[in-house]
């Protein structure tokens, strides 16, 4: 079954706003993991507007599952970060400094030769390294190039489409995954995915190995429970 992986940003963007240790990051951590995610994933950016550098490392003394950093690696900073964590795995993303959510997946192609180098820096530390895609059959060809163990697809345009087509919505992931693993990578998918678009997502995705979600499950999580919000995405990856 595909793994879910509860992204806990949003707990620290709560947080933040009013000082103080309240909601308290590390027990999202470990209460996700309790409630039966199967990971937990930070995304810290350089302003630390929500999870906090050491946010990082008193997650990874708790974790038990698998514990996956997203980032910006062309900042050295997100680079030092991770080797010293040492996660199970590193989704490396191409955020501009500043910006307030991803918007789009690498060009594959326009940066093979840096995202070869950097991806072989997280590989020799014994990290799991997946880069973010668009669903772009040459960008998923041009990632199989730089060596990355997995991609993630960056799924905003299936959740867009969804409601008016979800068939059309859902054409390109689908071929994008066939391809990724024609070619031998892992296949991980996030962004916007929520308990409406999901299940149909899951279903029609070959070999989806992990999704990663926050800021839909937080907000449901609100209205129906912590715990029972993570169970019902659970439930939304049985095929």
């Amino acid at each position: 079954m595909t793994k879910l992986s509860v992204n806990i940003n949003k707990f620290a963007t709560l947080r933040n706003s009013r000082g103080g240790n309240n909601p308290d990051v590390v027990k999202a951590a470990i209460d996700a993991q309790l409630f039966g995610a199967d990971g937990v994933t930070v995304h810290p950016r350089p302003d630390e507007r929500h999870i906090r550098y050491q946010d990082v490392f008193d997650i990874k003394k708790i974790i038990t599952t698998e514990f996956n950093i997203e980032g910006n690696s062309q900042e050295q900073k997100f680079v030092d970060l991770v080797l010293a964590a040492q996660p199970a795995q590193v989704t490396l993303v191409p955020d501009a400094l500043g910006q307030i959510t991803s918007n789009h997946g690498w060009d594959t192609i326009r940066h093979k030769d840096y995202l070869r180098e950097i991806i072989e820096v997280f590989q020799a530390a014994g990290i799991r390294v997946s880069i973010f895609v668009d669903p772009v059959i040459a960008m998923v060809e041009g990632a199989a190039e730089t060596g990355t163990d997995r991609i993630e697809l960056y799924t905003e345009a299936y959740a867009q489409g969804y409601g008016a087509d979800r068939e059309k919505a859902i054409a390109p992931y689908r071929a994008a995954a066939n391809r990724a693993k024609e070619l031998g990578m892992g296949l991980n998918a996030g962004h916007d995915l929520d308990l409406n678009n999901l299940n149909y997502f899951a279903r029609n995705i070959p070999g989806l190995d992990e999704v990663s979600i926050g800021h839909a499950l937080v907000c449901d999580a609100i209205y129906l429970g912590y715990e029972n919000t993570v169970q019902l995405y659970k439930r939304q990856l049985t095929k």
